[in-house]
């Protein structure tokens, strides 16, 4: 049986999600692509709370490349996260490749100062 490749990812996604979860200290980064935007967003699993979110949509963020964009939304999420008071993360992919506009968003993030 062949998967679809929308089930393909379903199936990593839940696959990450069995290890990674978010506290109130250290929260998820969760990150979301679709063809057009890409959505990151700090979640505490234990409350089941979004503690606050970047996206592509944004008006600070100048458009550029899919990769430019995906960086400074990584950026972004990292500045908001450390004024916020969060320093650690753990990183979900959502079941992507950690390549292309996934990767450019965590090295972004990372620039900003977060850790994971």
């Amino acid at each position: 049986m062949s998967l679809t490749k929308s089930d393909r990812r379903q199936r990593i996604r839940y696959r990450i999600r069995k290890t990674i979860s978010g506290t109130a200290t250290k929260p998820r980064l969760s990150v979301y692509r679709s063809n057009k935007e890409i959505y990151a967003q700090l979640i505490d699993d234990v409350a089941g709370v979004t503690l606050l979110s970047a996206s592509s949509r944004e008006k600070e963020i100048n458009k550029g490349t899919n990769v430019e964009v995906a960086t400074a939304v990584g950026k972004l999420v990292g500045e908001k996260a450390l004024k916020a008071g969060f320093e650690a993360v753990t990183f979900d992919r959502g079941g992507y490749l950690y390549h292309g506009r996934i990767k450019s968003l965590a090295e972004g993030a990372r620039a900003a100062g977060l850790k994971f």
